[in-house]
């Protein structure tokens, strides 16, 4: 007589019947007040004691589910009708935190003193206490009713025969104690995985025991270990997985062609960046009609990765690939992301293909999808096209079997980006870099990254292909896949955004519901000022983040009333399901016969639980990549301590500058303090610092001298120091209405960074400030749409 853990999902079981969850809801629901368990021994009639104690379980249970709330009056209430919120805690490194509401909407301040008994990432229920100034809410914890299940990454030190764990995730801000037998033969300053045996409260700090040692602090890939556990990002293969994939031929089975359309005499290439080890996309343009005809071939990982099976459930867990600098957490095993799905040249491959018809300016007319099978030509990358386009006799005679290809492709980006330029895309010209390693695995140094004509040629031949599949399913009524949703700015960010515009002059279109026609018009008019990079990172800003989801409400950002995930199923789980849905739609119309393997339809609330989980890993592995490019660089940015770069301001906040150096494209802090002898204003709204006696402006987009003064690996933190500064007028600027007693921080203020102090006994000095957003490093090489 148990019940089964509510999150897998599994329905419970027991000895004697006891009303469900839906029913004991229904009658809490109904009465005025809270049940008492008495109440509902009686009103359900539970004469057995076996009864009783089930009763207790499943009350327990949905206690901890937060369905129910357990008073002090013992009895049992609805969180809502007490004005409980559920929702996820985000720690902040200066001991604060936030609570993000299950059900949406802003977050919830919980001051420092509500933190001590809950860490980052525990299921809370909170009871707004009251509003700020500027009418935010504020919370206290109730209850921890989902405590974090993942083990924390941190560094072990020894403090007076005691064992701590500092750990590396600034939005935990407690230290751990470890027993001495709880520590694993971990030595002073290694760094460690610890799991949390006595969680903590107000009074006391938590309490756990180190599960694995990583190893020494700055050893070559230790980045990549700290983040793979912190952001519990899966790296080990099952039990099962190996039994299953023996059972998977080393060469394409014969019996597989069956059906499908033999594209092997079409010379279709593959063009990816240069240490690019999969390639799951090839395509082929010939002229046609005035127009073009387009082959987007795309490995069929549907037909090896099959629904229910150890494979497909280790690939929906992993959701994505993860691309860390020279490393990858594949989201499929090797034998098929770099084997039988990787569309190596000159050997036979299984793919689903779009093949579009594109008139003379661009314009989609139609398209078709089928299974084939292929043989790349020829493998290319991006310099090589680019090479060659621009003339390059070499490699023009190297690969002439595929030339007419190449410039025929070239030829249809052309039509494909003008139409792209007429249905104003919102296009940003980012910078990325790369690190080049050493033998030790040690940055020799940072290169940019610099997208040219190659890389727009495949990215504009994936977004057809993508528009195709996403048309295809929508015209279907009851088979569905996952699309690729970018919702329009949410109107706080709108506005804010249109303030920031007007303190320039500018003005965005469109009243309360802009379009991309009136961002582009936006960006056009802006390009040439000084301050145009400004202006692009504030509207980047404003917009929302892209997810996966089954109701299709565009993509704002491309411009695109329908768009999918289709091109990569190698390395994102959206793209796999889209391939089992179009093979369902073919399937239905009879068509390709015994070609159709892993055709699978969806259900709308299956699909709902999909697009949620797979935004998620996307979230994950995104952060997970972001740490180790900011582990990297701070490490890199050690050996220049005292140099001096020139640099651009790429963020102002109340406590200081981020300076994006030209050089290498990293960011580091000028804090308030070294402003000079002034006080500071922050103005959030026109983003910019005044002081208040020189009325010297710091705002986004200013060029600025700075000097190296300080790196900190463990907070993944560079301190700079400004060495004299211009804004791009060429003189410093007095916005209106500044003047009066300053409410920003003044020169040398506090350095109020909550509870790190063990951080500090380990010799770890840390400097003032915040831990800074940087740029992610180029993996693939391609826009993330």
């Amino acid at each position: 007589m148990s019940e089964t853990d509510s999150n897998d999902q599994r329905t419970p079981t027991y000895e004697v019947e006891i009303p469900s969850r839906e029913e004991l809801l229904e009658l809490v629901q109904k009465q005025l007040k809270p049940v008492s368990f008495d109440e509902f021994v009686n009103h359900f009639k539970l004469d057995d004691e076996r009864q009783h104690i089930g009763i207790k379980r499943r009350l327990r249970a949905m206690e901890r589910d937060g369905q129910l709330v357990y008073t002090k009056a013992n009895s049992y209430g609805l969180p809502e009708r007490m004005q409980l919120i559920k929702g996820r805690i985000i720690g902040h490194r200066e001991g604060f935190g936030f609570c993000q509401p299950e059900e949406g909407g802003g977050d919830i301040f919980i001051p420092h003193h509500q933190m001590y008994s809950v860490l980052h990432g525990d299921v809370v229920l909170v009871k707004v206490a009251g509003h700020d100034r500027k009418g935010k809410r504020e919370g206290r914890v109730v209850r921890v009713i989902e405590p974090r299940d993942n083990d924390i990454v941190g560094r072990y030190f020894v403090d007076h025969d005691m064992g701590i764990v500092v750990p590396d995730d600034s939005r935990i801000n407690q230290d751990i104690l470890i027993p001495p037998q709880a520590n694993a033969g971990a030595r002073h300053g290694q760094l460690v995985v610890v799991k949390i045996t006595r969680r903590p409260n107000k009074r006391t700090s938590p309490i756990g025991e180190i599960t694995e040692i990583l190893g020494d602090h700055m050893a070559p890939g230790m980045e990549i270990e700290v983040a793979i556990r912190e952001h519990d990002i899966p790296n080990e293969w099952p039990e099962g997985l190996s039994q299953e994939l023996s059972k998977i031929a080393d060469e394409v089975p014969k019996q597989a062609y069956e059906g499908r359309v033999d594209l092997r005499e079409l010379p279709l290439i593959t063009i990816d960046g240069e240490d690019s080890r999969d390639f799951d996309d090839a395509v082929l343009a010939m002229p046609e009609d005035g127009g073009w005809r387009l082959w987007v071939a795309i490995a069929d990982v549907s037909y090896y990765v099959k629904p229910n099976t150890v494979l497909d459930q280790e690939a929906w867990t992993r959701g994505n690939s993860v691309y860390f600098p020279n490393n990858v957490i594949p989201m499929l095993p090797e034998k098929l992301s770099n084997g039988l799905c990787s569309l190596n040249p000159n050997v036979d491959r299984l793919c689903m293909v779009a093949e579009i018809e594109v008139g003379p300016r661009g314009k989609l007319k139609s398209s078709r999808f089928y299974p084939a099978v292929m043989n790349s030509h020829a493998r290319l990358t991006y310099t090589k096209v680019k090479q060659i386009l621009d003339g390059d006799v070499e490699l023009r005679e190297q690969y002439k079997h595929v030339l007419s290809n190449i410039e025929s492709l070239h030829s249809l980006y052309k039509a494909l980006a003008s139409v792209r330029k007429k249905r104003s895309a919102i296009e940003f010209d980012t910078q990325e870099v790369r690190f080049i390693f050493n033998a030790e695995r040690k940055i020799e140094r940072i290169e940019p990254v610099k997208r040219h004509v190659a890389h727009k040629i495949i990215e504009e031949c994936m977004i057809a292909a993508n528009v195709a599949a996403a048309k295809l399913v929508e015209s279907e009524d009851d088979i569905n896949a996952l699309f690729r949703v970018h919702e329009p700015p949410a109107d706080e960010r709108l506005t804010n955004f249109r303030s920031f515009l007007g303190e320039l002059g500018l003005e965005l279109g469109g009243g309360e519901e802009p379009t991309p026609t009136d961002f582009g018009k936006l960006l056009s008019e802006v390009e040439g000022r000084p301050d145009r990079e400004l202006i692009e990172t504030m509207l980047l800003r404003s917009m929302q983040q892209a997810v996966y989801q089954p109701d299709n409400v565009g993509h704002f950002g491309l411009a695109l009333k329908s768009y999918s995930h289709f091109t990569s199923p190698i390395r994102r789980y959206p793209d796999l399901i889209l391939h089992r849905a179009i093979k369902a739609i073919l399937k239905r119309r009879g068509e390709y016969k015994g070609a159709l393997t892993g055709a699978w339809s969806y259900d709308d609330a299956g699909l709902d639980d999909l697009g949620v989980h797979c935004s998620h890993t996307e979230r994950r592995a995104d952060d997970a990549t972001r740490q180790v490019d900011e582990w990297l660089k701070c490490e890199f940015m050690q050996d220049h301590i005292g140099s001096s770069f020139s640099g651009v301001i790429a963020a102002v906040t109340n406590f200081g500058l981020f300076v994006r150096l030209d050089e290498y494209q990293i960011d580091g802090l000028v804090h308030i303090s070294n402003l000079g002898d002034d006080y500071y204003q922050f103005d959030n709204t026109k983003n910019m610092l005044v002081g208040e006696n020189s009325h010297r402006v710091f705002r986004l987009g200013d060029k600025v001298d700075v000097r190296v003064k300080q790196v900190n690996l463990d907070d993944r933190k560079i301190d700079l120091e400004l060495l004299n500064a211009e804004s791009p007028t060429g003189k410093s600027r007095m916005p209106k209405g500044n003047k009066g007693n300053p409410k920003g921080l003044k020169k040398g203020g506090k350095n109020n960074r909550g509870k790190r102090s063990n951080k500090r006994k380990s010799g770890n000095n840390k400097p003032t400030g915040e831990k800074q957003n940087r740029g992610q490093a180029s993996s693939k090489g391609r826009t993330k749409s």
